[in-house]
């Protein structure tokens, strides 16, 4: 299976819950972050998180008001879960989600999302989303992985928290079914300290599944450029980080989230790693005009220690007999760079001239080297 050309420089702007169940704080999200790309002309997916908040909690553990028994306050089993509670707060309709896939749309980028139950899996069918992902908590929740599949669309998958052999068996399901997987090398720190990164697991990744697209989903919260750098020159080409945005509501920013003038400096990050490495590994550099007559300008020429007839052949073993190699280094001039096959003179040369390509042939292209 070939790799998919829909993952290759993709940019995941990970809205996760935080549009706090507003459907116009989503929106807004969606559009700072868009102007930033739009700005960057880079290509970049809003993901978003799907659960049936009505099957996904057990009914005990929902959140309900504090009770008083026998004059002492109880809680009710659930209500200290974070999760539990954050779930519930931000709990969105299929119509209000497909309100924010539409402008998500609207400003020109893809939709994609992550459904965390097999409910979910039916809505983003529904919705039509274009890409989708498994967290990497679900990576062995094989249910779920399954249903992902059965899809047939677009699939990106994160490995935080996920032995090899279970990525296996995920990556040679996807690809029985023929179904485009890209993989993210991920830390599932949230936020995740510069010394937690790992980066070198994507060299493990390509090596492992070369058939795919590598990709790093990122939890840092100190720099948006030195792990771009990195990353991309050891070769992942599609990354994802958690988004938000600040509003007059003094709603708190979580410290793994990037705000928009953050993923205007990861994107720079982005276009100066691509520009410091040029080509992709797999193909050879062109190596322009400048830099063969640089490199020309500092070789020696041969020069003739004697006479030299027309016909005669100049070859590497005449060296210290036939000719010398020094500076200065003359017009059409034969170099020490040039000596790997022999060259015929088209002219008789003078003791101590400079010895001249024949008519119609110059020096070896620095390439051939």
């Amino acid at each position: 299976m070939k790799q998919n050309a829909l993952f290759h420089e993709l940019f995941v702007l990970e809205i996760a819950n935080n549009h706090w169940g507003d459907v116009a704080r989503g929106v807004q999200i969606i559009r700072q972050h868009s102007a930033v790309v739009h700005k960057h002309g880079v290509k970049a997916a809003i993901k978003f998180q799907f659960r049936d908040v009505d099957t996904f909690i057990h009914e005990a553990f929902l959140p309900q008001d504090a009770v008083e028994r026998e004059g002492e306050v109880v809680q009710p089993p659930g209500s200290s879960s974070r999760y539990v509670k954050k779930t519930v707060a931000t709990k969105l309709s299929q119509e209000e989600f497909a309100e924010l896939l539409a402008e998500t749309k609207r400003q020109g980028l893809i939709t994609m999302a992550t459904p965390f139950d097999e409910a979910s899996v039916a809505m983003l069918e529904a919705l039509d989303v274009e890409i989708v992902k498994i967290a990497s908590q679900d990576a062995k929740a094989w249910t779920l992985v399954e249903r992902i599949a059965a899809l047939r669309r677009p699939t990106i998958i994160s490995n935080g928290g996920t032995g090899v052999e279970d990525l296996d068996r995920v990556v040679a399901l996807f690809r029985e079914k023929n179904v485009p997987l890209a993989i993210n090398h991920c830390v599932s720190l949230y936020p995740s300290e510069d010394h937690e990164l790992e980066l070198n697991q994507i060299d493990f990744l390509r090596a492992r599944y070369p058939d795919h697209v590598i990709g790093f989903s990122t939890h840092e919260y100190r720099d948006w450029s030195n792990s771009m750098l990195i990353s991309y020159a050891k070769g992942a080409r599609t990354w994802e980080r958690h988004v938000d945005i600040e509003d007059a509501t003094g709603t708190p920013v979580s410290p793994y989230c990037s705000l928009p003038h953050q993923i205007d400096e990861w994107f720079a990050a982005f276009k100066k790693a691509k520009e410091m490495c040029g080509r992709e590994p797999t193909e050879a550099r062109h190596i322009n005009e400048r830099e063969l007559a640089y490199v020309r300008s500092v070789s020696r020429g041969a020069y003739a220690l004697r006479p030299l007839k027309k016909g005669h052949v100049i070859t590497k073993e005449g060296l210290g007999k036939d000719f010398k190699l020094v500076i200065p280094l003359q017009e059409n001039q034969i170099s020490a760079r040039d000596l790997n096959e022999p060259i015929t003179l088209d002219r008789d040369i003078a003791e101590g001239a400079p010895i001249p390509f024949p008519a119609g042939r110059s020096g070896t292209p620095a390439q051939k080297d």
